[in-house]
């Protein structure tokens, strides 16, 4: 795929998020690595109406080198793909539902979400929630760093989810299938609820190997 239609895909996914209400003002941003470096939603921009020829160029070092200046969280996507060399997008969110759930005082920090369906094992799978830190503070993509190697999706605490994938629908579909499951999430709360067994996920994992 040409830049340029990297670029149109950015803008065009971006959208749909902002239209469904899974981001909104100027929150969440989108990473696509290039064999050169990546492309990034600038700044204080809104997903609702980028502008594909100004979205963020950073080369192989990070340095912005095109576009408007890069999201301020751009350390968050740098310090992921530098565990995951196989992604080839990141897609993070203050998606509502995701956000109340790394609010909540007793989930498990290891694994936040129960598997409640198997598309959410098959695209997400296992959920750690990463210590809260101030925005900006660069100890958030070390503490990010030190679980990408082993999970391509985690939830910062009471910020929002970091989703990886192999091409950035694949990041789009896991990041919308985290926030669906935490909506099922918090409307069973108080409920006696039936998870996957630990046998259907496994069968799920060994069917459909993550591939970033």
């Amino acid at each position: 795929m040409t830049e340029t239609r990297q670029r149109e895909e950015i803008a065009t996914l971006a959208k749909s998020l902002f239209d469904r209400g899974l981001t909104f003002g100027s929150s969440g941003n989108i990473s696509v690595r290039l064999d050169d470096g990546w492309l990034m939603t600038p700044t204080g921009s809104s997903m609702g109406d980028l502008d594909p020829a100004r979205i963020s160029r950073l080369d192989a070092q990070g340095r912005h080198i095109g576009g408007d200046a890069p999201t301020k969280e751009a350390f968050l996507h740098t310090a992921m793909y530098d565990q995951r060399p196989r992604a080839g997008a990141i897609v993070h969110l203050h998606s509502t539902h995701s956000v109340a759930v790394s609010c909540l005082h007793d989930v498990d920090p290891a694994n936040v979400l129960p598997p409640l369906t198997a598309y959410y094992a098959m695209r997400v799978g296992t959920l750690p929630l990463i210590p809260y830190f101030p925005p900006g503070d660069l100890d958030l993509a070390k503490a990010v760093a030190e679980m990408a190697s082993d999970h391509h999706a985690v939830l910062l605490a009471n910020h929002g989810p970091v989703v990886a994938g192999k091409s950035l629908r694949d990041a789009v579909y896991a990041t919308e299938e985290l926030e669906e499951t935490a909506k099922l999430f918090l409307a069973l709360q108080g409920m006696r609820t039936r998870p996957l067994t630990e046998a259907q996920v496994a069968e799920i994992r060994r069917r459909f190997p993550t591939q970033t």
